[in-house]
């Protein structure tokens, strides 16, 4: 379980991690997307839907109107969080097949089984996907196979999920997709394969333009 559970924090620790903010460089030339990778669209709407799957899992958990907001206030980065998770997804798994790496179904359920038997249940084991990962119960048999992937990828590599080689592939894989986010959610960092933040080019000029006129 241990390092299982290990896997799934490196994964979604490229989201917190603190990260040099980027310039915007995306633009109009791909209009609804919230991103696109691989020449393929993720939409706004795809997002959105994702993130409402979690909000309605959130909300069935905490019926306390008052804890539900508290819930929204920690996770109010969901968008963005989810979107990266959703970018990271494609990359891995072009990473994985560009090493000949596979998952069956099999080995996701045999995973599944393991971690609700060490989790007390199969409701528990969503609930603390749910709460620790933001994943929505109807998309843990995805994020599990997005941690076998990571797992199985590490291995055929020699190294694990926490060393230079590991990441160095999901760069290659992020380089070769030309990962292309919205600037409403940020940049797509190759080398770190993770989103960070982009700071806008008009919103420092207006700045630096208040800040002459109040000189």
């Amino acid at each position: 379980m241990h390092r299982r559970r290990r896997t799934a924090l490196l994964l979604t620790a490229a989201i917190a991690a603190a990260a040099p903010l980027l310039t915007a460089c995306g633009n109009d030339a791909h209009p609804g997307a919230a991103a696109v990778v691989g020449g393929q669209r993720i939409t706004v709407a795809q997002l959105e839907s994702r993130v409402d799957e979690v909000r309605e899992a959130q909300r069935a958990t905490v019926p306390d109107e008052a804890q539900y907001e508290q819930v929204v206030a920690r996770t109010g980065s969901l968008a963005r969080d989810t979107l990266h998770g959703m970018v990271l997804d494609r990359v891995l798994h072009r990473a994985a097949q560009d090493a000949g790496v596979s998952v069956t179904r099999k080995e996701v359920q045999q995973m599944r089984t393991g971690l609700e038997q060490q989790a007390g249940g199969a409701e528990e084991l969503q609930t603390v996907w749910l709460q620790q990962y933001g994943v929505a119960p109807e998309r843990l048999d995805e994020n599990l196979r997005l941690q076998l992937e990571a797992q199985k990828l590490a291995e055929h590599l020699g190294t694990d999920t926490g060393r230079p080689a590991f990441w160095k592939a999901l760069s290659e894989a992020s380089e070769q997709l030309d990962v292309d986010l919205n600037p409403r959610y940020g940049a797509w960092d190759v080398q770190k394969s993770s989103r960070v933040d982009a700071r806008t080019p008009w919103v420092r000029e207006m700045t630096a333009a208040g800040t002459q006129q109040t000189a």
